[in-house]
């Protein structure tokens, strides 16, 4: 079963696109906007390059310590921000659905993956699959409204390192609302990427065979689609940068000549020079240091971590108390 929120999504998306185009000094796409099902699919396909190992930190951590993350936990209720396709919740959902039955609750903005999550997660015994295709807050007010059961207690899920997406005052705010809508004894599994060499990080954000950077430019082919903008994608060139102050890949869009863009449903006409951006995503790497810290100011008591040491990485269980 698939909850929809009953907003108008294109006028939100206009909206949210002529702010971010219009900032002044950089403009900046939200780089939630990948996820329509071509960009979908094309981060499907980066997770499988040899040089973003990422993805199969998660999934080797996942599949080592499914028993020992659930150990403890006696939540019928699991909450993933950000579902994916849901094959690297698997593992997790069937050693918790081994012990008791469980309802999970993607909460996904891209429909078609939300549709093969709940496809892929339809099948294990002992799981009911209910979808929320909204944003991340407000599915979890969905699903964690105050009328639950009082005995009721949930797994929160944020895979993937998506928290590094934030800038990290936001970052530190982001958790601090899905800590306002938990209550004690409710948990939260939160994946971080750890630091690495710069060089490292640039080859897994600028692949050689260029899904990296057909990726980055379907976010204009997607304004071109739905919003109807004229952005001709062979004037536009993807670029990703690390940035050794602020721990993190910056991925870019950089316009080849001087330009003017129109995008009718946003209302906008807008003029790139030549060498100008748009700052379409970070990507925050972290030190193990960092996260208990982070935990501490976002409202959470750390309860363990396990780390990936062939591409260094943290799954982080946090408890409300």
């Amino acid at each position: 079963m698939n909850q929809t929120a009953p907003t108008s999504y294109l006028e939100h998306f206009a909206r949210e696109v002529a702010h971010s185009l219009s900032l002044p000094g950089q403009k900046e796409l939200p780089s939630k906007y990948f996820y329509d099902e071509l960009g979908s699919a094309l981060f499907e396909a980066i997770t499988m390059l040899p040089e973003y190992g990422l993805t199969r930190a998660s999934e080797r951590l996942l599949q080592a310590h499914a028993e020992e993350m659930v150990a403890e936990l006696h939540s019928p209720l699991v909450v993933e921000l950000g579902c994916g396709t849901g094959k690297r919740t698997r593992s997790l959902l069937e050693a918790l659905a081994s012990r008791l039955p469980v309802t999970y609750c993607p909460i996904e903005i891209s429909g078609a993956a939300l549709a093969r999550c709940e496809l892929e997660i339809g099948q294990v015994r002992g799981v009911t699959v209910v979808g929320y295709e909204q944003p991340y807050l407000d599915g979890l007010r969905s699903v964690l409204h105050p009328q639950r059961p009082a005995q009721s207690r949930a797994l929160v899920l944020f895979l993937g390192s998506s928290v590094g997406n934030f800038d990290r005052p936001a970052a530190d705010e982001f958790l601090r609302q899905i800590r306002s809508l938990m209550r004690p004894g409710d948990a939260l599994l939160l994946e971080t990427d750890l630091l690495k060499p710069a060089e490292q990080l640039l080859a897994a954000y600028d692949d050689p065979i260029g899904l990296t950077a057909a990726f980055n430019l379907n976010i204009l082919a997607r304004l071109n689609r739905e919003l109807g903008g004229d952005f001709n994608l062979s004037q536009f060139e993807h670029q990703a940068r690390f940035n050794p102050q602020h721990q993190r890949i910056e991925m870019h869009l950089r316009s080849r000549i001087g330009q003017r863009v129109r995008i009718p449903a946003a209302n906008l006409e807008i003029d790139f020079a030549a060498g100008e951006t748009i700052w379409t995503e970070n990507s925050h790497k972290y030190r193990l240091e960092d996260l208990d810290s982070m935990a501490a100011r976002t409202g959470f008591s750390p309860q363990a971590r396990w780390v990936d040491e062939q591409w260094p990485f943290a799954q982080n269980l946090w408890l409300v108390d």
